[in-house]
C-alpha cells in the first residue's frame, strides 16, 4: 500500500464526511507521517503495522516530552485513519483497537459565583455606545454559552428577538439554536436601536451584530479586552476570559437543575463526556444532593 495515498484519500474522505477543516486536515497529515518515520526503521508498511508499531510511536512521543493530551489527539487520528481503511476493504485489522488513551487530567474550568457574573456584565458604562455594546456583548455571552468565535461572527439575523434564540455556527461549520433570555434580549435590543448606528455609520459596515468604530467587525482581541475592562470595573481578582463566562453559563444551569443533555445541546458538544466535566464542579446544589443521596454523607 503506498503510505502518502491512502493518507490523502482519508484526508479527503475526512473532509466530505466530516466537514473538516483545513487546520484539522493539516495536524492529522502530520500526525500521520509522523508515525510513518517510525514504521521506516522497522522495515513495516502502513497496512502491515502492529499494535506494537502505535505503542512504540506512543512512546517515542512520551520520551520526547509530549503531553497525554497531544499524545491522546495524535493517536485519535492514527484511529481514525485505520478505521478507514478497514471500512475501504484495504486492511481486516486495526493495529489501534486495542491501544489504550493515555491518561490526561482535565483541568477543572474557571468560573464565577453568581453575583460576580453579575458584577461583570453590569460594569460596561453605558453612557456610551461602546458601553451599551460591551453590555449587550457579555449579556449575550452569560446568558447563551456561545464560544468567542461564535458570538463575534453573529449576524443581525441571526437574532431572532420575538422567538428568543440565537442562530450560530460552531465547530465543524455546525449551525444551531441557542435559547436566550429576556435580560440579554433587552441589551441587545438597546444595542441594535442606540448604539449599533453610531457605531457602524459608515457607508459598508459589516453585517456582523457586534461592530467596533466605523462598523468594523470586532476581534478576538478586541473581545478579549472588553471581558478584562469590565473584570476591572468589577474589582474581580480572578483571572476571566470570554471563555469563562460560557463556563459560568453551563456550570449555573447545571447548578439549577438542567438536564445535561440540554446544556450538551445548547453548548454544542459533540460528545457528553465533555459536558460532563461541569458535573464535577463543586457547588452548594452538588452537595446538598450528595447530603442527601450517599449513604455515608
Amino acid at each position: 500500500m503506498e503510505a502518502e495515498r491512502a493518507l490523502e484519500e482519508f484526508l479527503t474522505a475526512l473532509s466530505a464526511e466530516r466537514n473538516a477543516s483545513r487546520h484539522t486536515l493539516d495536524a492529522y497529515r502530520r500526525d500521520v507521517r509522523d508515525f510513518l518515520r517510525v514504521l521506516g526503521p522497522r522495515r513495516r508498511a502502513l497496512d502491515a503495522a502492529r499494535r506494537d508499531d502505535v505503542l512504540a510511536w506512543m512512546e517515542r512521543q512520551r520520551r520526547a516530552g509530549r503531553k497525554p493530551a497531544t499524545i491522546a489527539r495524535r493517536l485519535a487520528a492514527l484511529r481514525g485513519l485505520y478505521a478507514h481503511l478497514v471500512r475501504e476493504g484495504a486492511i481486516a485489522e486495526n493495529p489501534t483497537e486495542y491501544v489504550e488513551q493515555p491518561r490526561r487530567s482535565r483541568p477543572l474550568p474557571r468560573t464565577l459565583s453568581r453575583e460576580a457574573v453579575t458584577a461583570l456584565v453590569e460594569a460596561p458604562d453605558i453612557a456610551t455606545a461602546r458601553g451599551v455594546r460591551d453590555r449587550a456583548l457579555l449579556e449575550l455571552l452569560y446568558a447563551s454559552g456561545l464560544r468567542a468565535t461564535e458570538a463575534l461572527t453573529l449576524r443581525v439575523a441571526d437574532v431572532n428577538r420575538s422567538a428568543g434564540y440565537v442562530q450560530c455556527t460552531g465547530k465543524g461549520r455546525k449551525e444551531r439554536l441557542v435559547p436566550v433570555g429576556g435580560e440579554a434580549l433587552a441589551w441587545v435590543d438597546r444595542y441594535l436601536t442606540e448604539a449599533r448606528p453610531r457605531l457602524a455609520a459608515a457607508r459598508r459596515a459589516s453585517p456582523l451584530l457586534f461592530v467596533g468604530p466605523r462598523g468594523r467587525p470586532l476581534t478576538r482581541q478586541s473581545l478579549w479586552q472588553i471581558v478584562l475592562r469590565a473584570a476591572r470595573r468589577a474589582g474581580l481578582r480572578q483571572r476571566v476570559s470570554p471563555h469563562t463566562l460560557r463556563h459560568c453559563f453551563a456550570s449555573h444551569l447545571l447548578e439549577g437543575g438542567a438536564d445535561l443533555r440540554a446544556v450538551q445541546m445548547m453548548l454544542g458538544h459533540a460528545d457528553i463526556s465533555t459536558t460532563q466535566i461541569y458535573t464535577h464542579l463543586p457547588s452548594g446544589a452538588i452537595r446538598r444532593m450528595y447530603d442527601r443521596f450517599h449513604p455515608r454523607a
